[in-house]
């Protein structure tokens, strides 16, 4: 059985790859956005009345937030440490969050190139919590691309 016209997408089925290597024990994506400038101008028409026109301008650089249980992950670690030690040159990498339907088949692909990690905050460590671990990263990335 697979998805219908007009059926749509669970947000519960998602993934992100780095480098084409899946991360694993994701739970929460958002902020994820695609943002251009518009450029306004105005003129006159041939019949002598004012005009005004929108045209888009330049694509800006975005960032998107990610939630993940805290784990030994070696390829993310390694990749939110380049980050905010400033190692460039291996920490921008090329990311895509995946949106999968219920077979698991990737549908939607949002491609971010040059993507590396500005922020990480980590959860509540209590004593006598029983809640998982998780950390939140701050992605920011140059362009995004919608497949």
């Amino acid at each position: 059985m697979s998805l219908q016209p007009g059926d749509a997408l669970t947000s519960h089925n998602f993934g992100l790859q780095i480098d084409g290597v899946m991360v694993e024990y994701l739970a929460e994506v958002s902020g994820l956005s695609i943002e251009q400038d518009v450029i306004e101008y105005q003129q006159v028409s041939a019949q002598g009345k004012p005009v005004t026109k929108k045209l888009p301008g330049v694509k800006k650089a975005g960032t998107c937030t990610v939630v993940r249980g805290m784990t030994q992950s070696a390829a993310f670690n390694q990749w939110i440490t380049e980050s905010i030690n400033g190692v460039m040159g291996t920490a921008r990498k090329n990311a895509t969050i995946m949106v999968m339907d219920y077979m698991n088949n990737p549908v939607k692909r949002y491609n971010m190139r040059n993507a590396w990690c500005s922020k990480i905050d980590t959860s509540t460590v209590k004593a006598g919590e029983a809640s998982a671990l998780t950390e939140t990263v701050t992605i920011t990335f140059e362009e995004l691309v919608i497949e």
